[in-house]
Parts: structure tokens; C-alpha cells; sequence
């Protein structure tokens, strides 16, 4: 227990009995006990001059139970509720506006129910509507699109008191209107019934387009065409990433829209969806085009995953249109830091292609970067999106695309704060190194193409012995205690065996040791492996000497962590 001494001077003694407290005087002692706020003089309600667990005991006892069950209706006000993401409260009603924004509370009542709002969205086509999620102690009890100006959702209904967490999340975006929430109406024998969720220590704001609005992640098919009942945020990379690392969250993120041009069938510039404009306001649409305050809660991250449709416009004419993007983006930059001057800024792209781009948006963020001595920011290339994993919606990511880039983000932020990555559902040899090393008396002819991730090896002169050819996959980042699943494919001749390793970079280690046998074209192998020590420069073996004359293909290694 954290014990602090109170000035006998500035000692104001109170009583638990005499003064009435609200959850935030709760957690303002709970977190000042804990050493993650100030102690003040008023926290001593037992007037012994030291501040402790004792005056926390006797604050808890405001909220006991009175023994009289009340009815109660309660507005979604910030004083009852939590806003998470861009909301706006227009005097009776909290609106739900960008992808994923909240509200969340727990409430301690025999009965609880919530009344949701529909805006103009509501005369929408039905595949254009709003969708929304309703969760009760993370069980989702409703998930629909809204269609009525008004709709009561019963929480629960018990026999006697129960405390619950409760969710109210908008799962679409904010290009097809947004879910209000009116009312909360509940019976309880609580002073305090509903208390507002606990903000988390790190923020996170995801700037985007479709991509970020999880656009078709449900959908069943490239082929399939989109409507809300498809997009679904809590799916989002974004969402996933805020999840994993028990982040709060923002998203400013219009499906179609760049920096310098939206989407754009004939290549000509569309300047009516581009996001900058839309950065400081809640939403785009005009009910919701209010001026965002960026103090109220700082980010700690700012993550911007925009250029998917600038390329549209950018790939028609690349040579004269690639400044305009880097400028454009190092102008949005501009805007970004003006808004989160201690934020540290991730920037991405990759997932539906357009590679060309990214060398510009890496030299976007190096002008940026050195202008103004800005070393809080940095960029990385998000792997483009496999077939094998599913596609979406109109060709875009799926759940398993989402989930997977979310491990990626997820590292690379740890990355950026200093803070320890577990490299859970990471490829820790996505980035490795592909090399050749032969005796003397060896040969071989590499390929590495950079397109598929395939290493062509034709050996010419093998050597004596299978370790005088081996081809090296260097810079892997091993964990102590962490369980790694290996996969890779392999075209050789049937029957071929090859000694895979799993070593240290001198050879002094070895952690996996196996034998491949090829069986034609594209062989499969999977393997699991636990490692018991750290290791940063770890490298994967193929011995292929011994023999000559064949070749050796390699396909898709991956080495995932998976627990």
C-alpha cells in the first residue's frame, strides 16, 4: 500500500457521511494510492493526516447499496459515459460518429436499458445504413443496422442487482450517417448507478480510407458488392491493434477518400474526397462538421494509412503527379503535428497493392522529418494483402488480412514507445536477408525474386557434403520462451533430402534441426518450435550440397509466433 503524509496545515479534514462523491473522486484516490496522480489534502477522509487505503474504504462506502430500488433515466453524457472516438452530443443525444466510435459505462441496477437514435441515415437504402453493435459484459446482444428514428434496447433484467459492462459501438463509417444514444434508463438501489469506463494509459488515433473502416471484411467474395451489413469495425486492424495493446482509440477514416485525390475511375483528380479538409472536424457530414478538440485527449500514436486511392489518380500520369502527392502528404503531415505535437506519427501503406507508392510516402515523411527535426515518426510498408487469406468485399482485406497487419502495427508502435513487443502473430522473418555460402570446392546460381519471396537455387557443383552449399535467411528475432510455428513450401526432386536448421548466426546454437524430403513441386512443411533464449540475428538454414546438378526452390517461409 502507497502511503503519503499530509501536511497538518493543508489537512482539511472531511467525512464519508458529510460529502457526496462521484466515480471520478473515486478513481482520482484510486490512482493517486497507485502513484499515477496527485495526492491532495481532501483525499484525507479519515483525518489521521496520511493519505491510504483506509480513506479509500471509507470513499467506497458512498456507493454502497441505499436499499431502495429507484427508477432512474440518465443522459449519455461524458459525466455518465465514456466517449471513445469522434462523438458529438448535441444536448440530448450522444452521436456516435466516425468508425468505431462509443460509448461505454458500467452500470449496477436490477434493470438497464438504452435508447438508440437514428439520423437521416435512416431513409437510406437498407444495404446504406448505419450498423451498430450493443454489448453486455462483452457478449454482443444486438448487431444490426439502424432503421427506425428511435429503438429501446433491453440490457438485462434480473431479480436482483448485478453490475455489467456495457458497449454501444458503431460499426460502419461515417461517409452513411451514424447511431445516437438518447437514453439510459435503469432501476437501481446505487447512489452512483452508472459510472463512466476507465480511460486507458495509451491513445491511439488511425487515420484512413476503406482499408481502416474494415470495408467488406465480411463480405464472401472479391465479387461481392458492399453494403454496411458488411463493414465491420471491430474486425479493423485499427480496432484489433487498440485491442492488443489495451489502447484507447480514434478513428478519422472515409472509405474512397486520399490525401490529394479520392478514388478516381478516369484518373482525373477527385478533390471532393480527400481528407484533410475533414481532419479537425468530427465528422464530414454537415450536422456533425464540429470543431474536434485535440487537447481534451492527447494521442500518444497517430497512425496514417492514406494513398490506396491517391494511386488511382497518381498512377494515370506518375511522373508528373508524384510530387503532388509527396507534397500533399507532407502538407497533411504538417497538419497532424499541428494537432499532436507530442504524438508519435506511424505512417503505412501497402495492403491493396499500389507499391509504387510507398517510395513516396517515404520521401514524404524523410522531407518532413528532416524540416523539422521531427524524429517521432516513421514509416514501413504493409505486406499487400494474399488470396489465400480471403478477400473481401470489392477486393478488400479480410478479417484474416485485418488481423494479421494488426500484429504487424501492433510491433511497430511497441517499437516507437520503447515498449517490450510479445511479437504475437508476427512473421519474424518477413524481413529476414537471403544469402549463399559454398565451400570451395561448390557451386550455385541464386535468384531471389522480391515479387513472390521465392530463392531459386540451381546447384552446379554440390561439394562433398550437404553443409558445403547452404543458403542462409539471416536477421530473424528470436524471444526466450517463445513458440514459433514454421511453414514454407519447396520444389525439388522427389525424394531430395534437405537438412533445414534454425541457428545461431555463428553456428554456435542451433535451436530446430529436421530434414525436408521433396515430393515435386511446391512440397508443404510445417513445424513447431519453442525457443529458450533471445536471439536478434537468428537465421534459417537450407543445407543443399552433396550433389550435383539440381535445383532447389524455396516458397513462402514463414516463421510465426504463436504463443
Amino acid at each position: 500500500m502507497i502511503k503519503k503524509i499530509v501536511s497538518a496545515v493543508s489537512a482539511v479534514l472531511l467525512t464519508a457521511t458529510a460529502v457526496s462523491y462521484s466515480a471520478d473522486d473515486l478513481r482520482n484516490l484510486g490512482d493517486a494510492l497507485l502513484g499515477k496522480g496527485k495526492i491532495t489534502s481532501e483525499m484525507d477522509l479519515t483525518g489521521d493526516k496520511v493519505v491510504d487505503g483506509f480513506d479509500l474504504v471509507e470513499m467506497r462506502k458512498n456507493f454502497i447499496s441505499t436499499g431502495e430500488f429507484k427508477e432512474m433515466t440518465l443522459s449519455a453524457t461524458e459525466e455518465n459515459v465514456k466517449y471513445t472516438g469522434r462523438n458529438y452530443y448535441d444536448g440530448k443525444t450522444a452521436w456516435l460518429v466516425q468508425s468505431g466510435s462509443a460509448i461505454e459505462f458500467t452500470v449496477n441496477a436490477k434493470y438497464a436499458e438504452i435508447t438508440i437514435a437514428g439520423d437521416y441515415s435512416i431513409n437510406n437504402a437498407e444495404k446504406y445504413r448505419s450498423r451498430y453493435a450493443v454489448i453486455v459484459d462483452d457478449e454482443i446482444i444486438v448487431d444490426d443496422v439502424m432503421s427506425e428514428k428511435s429503438k429501446t434496447i433491453k440490457l438485462f433484467d434480473d431479480s436482483k442487482s448485478r453490475t455489467s459492462e456495457i458497449k454501444v459501438i458503431h460499426l460502419s463509417e461515417a461517409n452513411n450517417g451514424t447511431i445516437g444514444v438518447s437514453e439510459i434508463k435503469i432501476n437501481s438501489d446505487s447512489p452512483v448507478p452508472v459510472v463512466p469506463a476507465k480511460e486507458k494509459e495509451l491513445s491511439i488515433e488511425f487515420i484512413g480510407d476503406s482499408i481502416t473502416c474494415a470495408y467488406g471484411v465480411e463480405g464472401q467474395s472479391a465479387y461481392e458488392q458492399y453494403t454496411t451489413k458488411t463493414e465491420n469495425f471491430m474486425k479493423s486492424y485499427a480496432y484489433l491493434t487498440a485491442k492488443k495493446l489495451n489502447a484507447d482509440y480514434s478513428a478519422v477514416s472515409y472509405s474512397g477518400h486520399g490525401i490529394v485525390s479520392g478514388y478516381s475511375n478516369e484518373g482525373e483528380r477527385n478533390a471532393d474526397q480527400i481528407v484533410p479538409p475533414y481532419y479537425k472536424i468530427c465528422g464530414n457530414l454537415k450536422d456533425y462538421a464540429k470543431p474536434w478538440d485535440f487537447t481534451k485527449k492527447a494521442n500518444d500514436v497517430v497512425v496514417m494509412n492514406l494513398g490506396t486511392n491517391d494511386y488511382s489518380y497518381v498512377s494515370k500520369d506518375f511522373e508528373e503527379r508524384s510530387q503532388e502527392f509527396i507534397d500533399g502528404y507532407e502538407e497533411f503531415l504538417e497538419t497532424i503535428r499541428e494537432c499532436n505535437p507530442d504524438a508519435y506519427i506511424v505512417c503505412t501503406y501497402g495492403i491493396m497493392g499500389g507499391q509504387e507508392m510507398y517510395p513516396l510516402i517515404e520521401q514524404a515523411v524523410k522531407n518532413f522529418s528532416e524540416k523539422n527535426k521531427d524524429n517521432k515518426i516513421t514509416v514501413y510498408e504493409s505486406p499487400i494483402q494474399n488470396q489465400a487469406d480471403g478477400i473481401g468485399s470489392d477486393w478488400h482485406p479480410s478479417e484474416i488480412t485485418q488481423q494479421k497487419n494488426a500484429y504487424i502495427l501492433a510491433d511497430k508502435i511497441c517499437n516507437a514507445l520503447g515498449m517490450e513487443s510479445d511479437q504475437l502473430g508476427l512473421d519474424v522473418a518477413s524481413d529476414a536477408e537471403y544469402s549463399i555460402s559454398t565451400s570451395e570446392d561448390a557451386s550455385v546460381s541464386p535468384y531471389f525474386s522480391d515479387y513472390d519471396k521465392s530463392y531459386w537455387l540451381n546447384v552446379v557443383n554440390g561439394g562433398k557434403s550437404d553443409d558445403s552449399i547452404e543458403a542462409h535467411v539471416s536477421g530473424i528475432g528470436l524471444k526466450k520462451g517463445g513458440k514459433y510455428r514454421l511453414t514454407f513450401e519447396i520444389s525439388t526432386t522427389d525424394g531430395e533430402e534437405i537438412p533445414i536448421l534454425i541457428r545461431s548466426a555463428d553456428k554456435s546454437k542451433t535451436y530446430f534441426s529436421d530434414t525436408f524430403t521433396g515430393a515435386g513441386q511446391k512440397t508443404p512443411y510445417e513445424s513447431e518450435l519453442t525457443v529458450e533464449e533471445t536471439d536478434d540475428s537468428a537465421e534459417f538454414v537450407l543445407q543443399i550440397g552433396g550433389k550435383d546438378s539440381y535445383n532447389v526452390t524455396l516458397y513462402n517461409l514463414r516463421l510465426e509466433r504463436i504463443g
